[in-house]
């Protein structure tokens, strides 16, 4: 990212701690930390299915079933794949002023396990699809609903869900308050890592919850290239290929006739050549040591469903040295309508620089390239590896306790991306040392969570009646 996008989000650059905590402390005058509580759907509220029918619009025709079928499931898969809704209602919400790198989608389960380069277990935010600069209270918005929400389908009662959102809230205003106090290399080189993740476990969880801990972190270290291997490949005429599961995993081979495809695996491997240019020049060197091997095509996640996604099948010193790459097209940010377009032409781009600018450490194959597809139309991927010591989290068998733990790591971990670019200062001086910004967000997250309640019946009763296609598959 550059120097300009940099410092366009921060009120004056190179301006002293006191004016930049000032600028904080002025907001509370546009933006009341109370104002933040309301949420009402406006007169003229887009209608929300109308928002995803736009999305699918673009998509593999044959997929989009699966998407809606998925969202269908419970109001939590439906808010997983409703960014683009949520997004709508927000820009209509007080606005702080105060803008940084925003996730975009920052809701639970975009919070996991992950791997930093020196092969150390860290915990940070995993997808950024939709990641712009924005208002730092969206992300904060969308974290506080999805808990409610994951609270609400574990029965979880009034007082309990309180607890939970303003644990988070709480979390990400004093780590925010800590940001601002640090030098600028402090807040850099700070992250989550399994040795604080542990500390943080044995402070706040029984001795249940600290297993459950340590055992999704074993869990985690197990899912590499070799763990993905073993339960993706089969071998066919002496070779490993990938093996099909349709409709969610089906190969270039099953997918395409002979002629396209090989025309499509030239584009593969042209993607990868150029695609290795994004990378620095010894990641660059390590990916020259693989060879293609072969490709699918991947159904992933909910909001994601219909996208294309592609997973490449490289091996290295021989067959059992694998490296599986993932291929995910990049559109718009969902956030582009109400905050403005990307410096960025490409999609690609965009997430990756947004990715590199939030977390504490990134996949050292992440990348990005445009594509000509076969179709004649020119489309955005980034490229990353499809699993690399990923842990998700499981909010269904979470206690009350543990959910809010769990709340408490994702809003530190929030705080410290946001810090990374936005201006810590003044969003810690907008926040203050009281609670005002947490039980506004309790209230929100609530009206918002019956919103979305709203919108995932309008869906089941639009699929039941026909006037949307859903295809059920196992769950992603």
């Amino acid at each position: 990212m550059s120097q300009n996008a940099i410092t366009a989000m921060r009120a004056v650059p190179h301006s002293t701690p006191e004016e930049r905590a000032a600028h904080g402390k002025a907001a509370r005058r546009r933006s009341p930390r109370s104002s933040h509580a309301v949420y009402e759907p406006s007169s003229d509220r887009p209608d929300p299915l109308a928002i995803l029918e736009a999305q699918s619009a673009a998509r593999v025709p044959e997929l989009v079933p699966i998407r809606y079928s998925r969202m269908s499931e419970s109001p939590f898969r439906f808010y997983r794949g409703a960014a683009a809704i949520m997004a709508s209602d927000l820009a209509g919400s007080p606005d702080t002023g105060i803008t940084t790198q925003l996730c975009g989608d920052a809701h639970l389960l975009n919070f996991r396990l992950l791997a930093s380069p020196e092969r150390r277990l860290m915990f940070d935010i995993n997808d950024f699809d939709e990641t712009l600069p924005g208002p730092w209270e969206w992300d904060v918005k969308r974290l506080s609903t999805s808990l409610v929400i994951a609270a609400r389908a574990n029965g979880f009662d009034d007082r309990e869900r309180a607890r939970i959102v303003q644990t988070a809230v709480r979390a990400y205003r004093e780590a925010m308050t800590g940001f601002a106090g640090m030098g600028d290399l402090e807040v850099w080189y700070a992250k989550i890592d399994a040795d604080r993740l542990e500390a943080l476990a044995t402070q706040q969880l029984h001795k249940r919850g600290q297993k459950k801990l340590s055992s999704a972190m074993a869990r985690a270290r197990s899912h590499d290239s070799l763990q993905v291997f073993d339960k993706l490949t089969e071998v066919v005429d002496g070779r490993p290929r990938i093996a099909p599961d349709p409709p969610l995993l089906v190969p270039m081979a099953d997918l395409l006739p002979d002629v396209e495809r090989s025309a499509f695996l030239r584009q593969c491997r042209s993607l990868l050549e150029h695609y290795g240019h994004t990378l620095s020049s010894d990641r660059r060197v390590l990916l020259e040591d693989y060879q293609l091997a072969d490709v699918a095509r991947k159904v992933v996640g909910v909001g994601s469903v219909g996208t294309r996604c592609w997973i490449f099948l490289l091996l290295g010193r021989d067959g059992r040295d694998p490296l599986f790459l993932q291929a995910k097209e990049a559109d718009t940010s969902v956030l582009a309508e109400h905050v403005g377009a990307s410096m960025y032409r490409n999609q690609g781009e965009r997430v990756v620089a947004g990715q590199r600018l939030m977390q504490a450490a990134s996949d050292i194959f992440l990348g990005w390239q445009r594509v000509d597809g076969i179709d004649g139309r020119r489309r955005d991927f980034y490229i990353r590896q499809l699993r690399d010591w990923k842990g998700i989290a499981m909010p269904e068998t979470m206690s009350p306790r543990q959910l809010a733990a769990f709340g408490d790591v994702c809003g530190t971990t929030l705080a410290r991306a946001h810090a990374r670019s936005g201006d810590r200062i003044a969003i810690a001086a907008y926040l203050g040392r009281g609670e005002a910004f947490e039980r506004a967000l309790t209230t929100f997250s609530e009206a918002y969570a019956d919103q979305n309640e709203r919108d995932h019946r309008a869906l089941v009763d639009a699929v039941r009646e026909g006037r949307l296609p859903a295809q059920e598959v196992p769950a992603a």
